[in-house]
Order: structure tokens, then C-alpha cells, then sequence
């Protein structure tokens, strides 16, 4: 008897360390600036609870020149550009190619938006999105350290105050739940390695009638200069939204190269 009550004395111990490290003090930003902190060990084990019902809903195939061999819905998975091409990133062409104060302008930023920049890079959008919200906040998400250690250095160089970066993972961009007014994805999406999990947890941190506008090289055009695993269609991208619970709400034609894509999360 007496080891039995001591089993139970040590398991309401054990349920009372567990429920004082739920407890995250502190503003949304630095709980979600804390949270983007952990290791990368992470990335293969984190799905996060809005994801913890996917499935099996990958499939494997032969892989092509720049692909990983792991299919999402019928699409073959690219390989992730690293940080060593952050360069390409910042090539002065890409003002023209991009056009990335149409897709600011397509936002339609409100001064108080929280907006979410997935895949942020070296910042070339974080940067562009910051002073058209003066009093909200820019989470800059990257699961690259080296990307976020450019994007920090940038903002002490231009005294930048309402940008917060996150460390995401492969499966969750670590953002907090229903916080997120929009989200952008510049040629980020087809490169995730769980694009199911994270299109989720992504889901879960908008608040409801959030938008995520989603930006693709067009894989219809033959004539766009991108290797054809680093492009999309817009009906494949559709697709693969709604399998989040996403729903178009419609594909603007403003971009020389690109499809901008216009979801929302649902209200209830």
C-alpha cells in the first residue's frame, strides 16, 4: 500500500509539472518568438494538433532532377533552395520578374493587420509588408536559422520594430492560433516537405475570414523561365488549399510570371 501511494503522489507531481509548462508568459509575440526558438529536431516530429489527423497521404515515385521522389496529391515535392542561394533571392531583376508591389497591393494591408510572411527568406517581402502596418506585426516564419539571422540583422540596420521572426518547422509555422489576419506564401508552398500539416496549422493560426494569398510561378506557361518542379497550376494549387479547408476565393492576374492566389479560412 505504501508503494502504491507513493506511485500516485509521484504521478500528481508529475501532472503538476506538466501543467505549469503549458503556461506561456508574456505577449502573443514573444510566446510565438520563443516557440520558433526550438531545435531542429523538432521539424520530424512536430504535427501540432490540427494536424494530427492527416493520414498517410503521401506517395513515393522515381525522383526527378531537383525532386524529392515524395508526391502530395499527384505533385512531386521540389528540394528546398537553402540559405547559400539567398542571393538569387535578392537579384535586382526581381523587381521587374515579380512585381512585388502588386502583390502588396493585392493585400489590401490594413495599418492594424497581423500579417504572416511563410517562408520569409532573406525578408525581400517581409520588409516590403512592415511599414504598411504600422501597429500590427509581420511574422517573418522560416525554418532556416541562417535566413532568420539575415532578417534580424536588416532589422537592426533599418531600426524596424513590428517584425517578428520564427523559427518554424517543417509541419507548423509556429504561429499563434487565430492571430493571423493574412498570410503570404512567394514561392515557398511547393517546396514544403508536409505540405498537408502545414497548410493546417497555418489554417488554425488565421482568424476566421483570414486570407492567405499564395504566389506560384504559372506550371501552364511553358515559356515561364523556372524549372518545371518549381512551378504550379492553379488548378492543382486549388486543389491542395481546399484539402485544407481553404476555399478560393479568386486568382488575381496581375503578375507577368505567376499566379496570385486569394484563399480564405471559412468563418464558422
Amino acid at each position: 500500500m505504501r508503494t502504491a501511494s507513493r506511485f500516485v503522489v509521484l504521478l500528481a507531481a508529475v501532472a503538476a509539472l506538466v501543467a505549469a509548462g503549458c503556461e506561456r508568459p508574456g505577449t502573443p509575440a514573444q510566446n510565438v518568438a520563443s516557440a520558433g526558438a526550438g531545435s531542429a529536431a523538432a521539424d520530424t516530429n512536430d504535427t501540432g494538433s490540427a494536424a494530427a489527423d492527416t493520414g498517410d497521404v503521401y506517395g513515393r515515385t522515381t525522383p526527378s532532377r531537383g525532386g524529392t521522389g515524395k508526391t502530395y496529391m499527384g505533385r512531386e515535392i521540389s528540394q528546398v533552395m537553402g540559405h547559400r542561394g539567398a542571393d538569387w533571392l535578392e537579384r535586382p531583376e526581381r523587381a521587374e520578374n515579380e512585381m512585388p508591389g502588386r502583390v502588396v497591393e493585392a493585400m489590401n494591408l490594413k495599418p492594424s493587420d497581423v500579417v504572416a510572411d511563410i517562408g520569409a527568406g532573406t525578408g525581400y517581402f517581409t520588409f516590403r509588408l512592415a511599414p504598411k502596418v504600422p501597429r500590427g506585426t509581420v511574422y517573418a516564419v522560416d525554418i532556416q536559422p541562417e535566413m532568420l539571422a539575415k532578417i534580424r540583422r536588416r532589422m537592426k540596420a533599418d531600426s524596424v520594430g513590428n517584425v517578428v521572426p520564427v523559427r518554424g518547422t517543417e509541419k507548423n509555422p509556429k504561429l499563434p492560433a487565430g492571430a493571423v489576419d493574412k498570410a503570404l506564401m512567394i514561392d515557398a508552398y511547393h517546396e514544403f516537405a508536409f505540405p498537408r500539416e502545414m497548410m493546417l496549422n497555418l489554417r488554425a493560426a488565421l482568424e476566421p475570414g483570414g486570407r492567405v494569398f499564395l504566389v506560384e510561378y504559372r506550371k501552364e506557361d511553358p515559356t515561364v523561365p523556372i524549372k518545371r518542379l518549381h512551378k504550379m497550376t492553379e488548378k492543382q494549387s486549388i486543389r491542395e488549399m481546399r484539402a485544407a479547408g481553404l476555399r478560393h476565393v479568386r486568382t488575381a492576374d496581375v503578375l507577368p510570371r505567376q499566379h496570385l492566389m486569394i484563399f480564405e479560412k471559412p468563418a464558422p
